[in-house]
């Protein structure tokens, strides 16, 4: 594999093994190495795109700023002049490795412990708690709810006596 794209910091760069160079500062510390998204990797053969079994080993060389970029604004016949700067937080990486397959993260290997030492541990007793007795709980009468309808009252006729 004589060389590969790969994706960093939303960015894309054409790498090949042993370069170095400035990509935008990455979180990673310094001296450590990381593996980045390949999206091609070429030079042998047809070029291919997405390769799953093939990876880009990075190292972290150092954090560092770029060159100072000066800005000025100015306007004509109003006195307006504004200048600034701007130095991009940079970090510097080299390519380790292009290619190969995706390493297993290595399985732990279990500690030797001497039969002595084991012998000797103390293993707490698991102390079974005493049945709660819980107190009795008061009842409550509960009162149901009947609903009254309104007596509908007819109204009174009003007679008139005459005098």
């Amino acid at each position: 594999m004589s060389y590969a794209i790969i994706a960093l910091g939303g960015k894309q760069y054409r790498v090949s093994e042993g370069q170095r160079l400035l990509v935008d500062r990455l979180p990673t510390e310094d001296g450590k190495t990381f593996t980045p998204d390949v999206l091609l990797v070429g030079g042998d053969g047809a070029p291919s795109l997405s390769p799953k079994d093939v990876t880009v080993t990075v190292k972290v060389l150092g954090q560092q700023r770029g060159t100072k970029i000066r800005i000025g604004k100015y306007k004509k016949r109003t006195g307006y002049k504004r200048h600034t700067g701007f130095r991009a937080a940079l970090t510097q990486i080299e390519i380790e490795s292009i290619g190969g397959k995706k390493r297993a993260a290595a399985k732990p290997k279990a500690a030797v412990v001497p039969e002595a030492v084991v012998a000797e541990a103390v293993v707490p007793e698991i102390v079974e708690p005493e049945a709660v007795v819980a107190e009795p709980v008061e009842t409550v009468e509960t009162v149901e709810r009947v609903a009254v309808e309104p007596e509908v009252v007819a109204p009174e006729t009003v007679v008139e006596e005459d005098s």
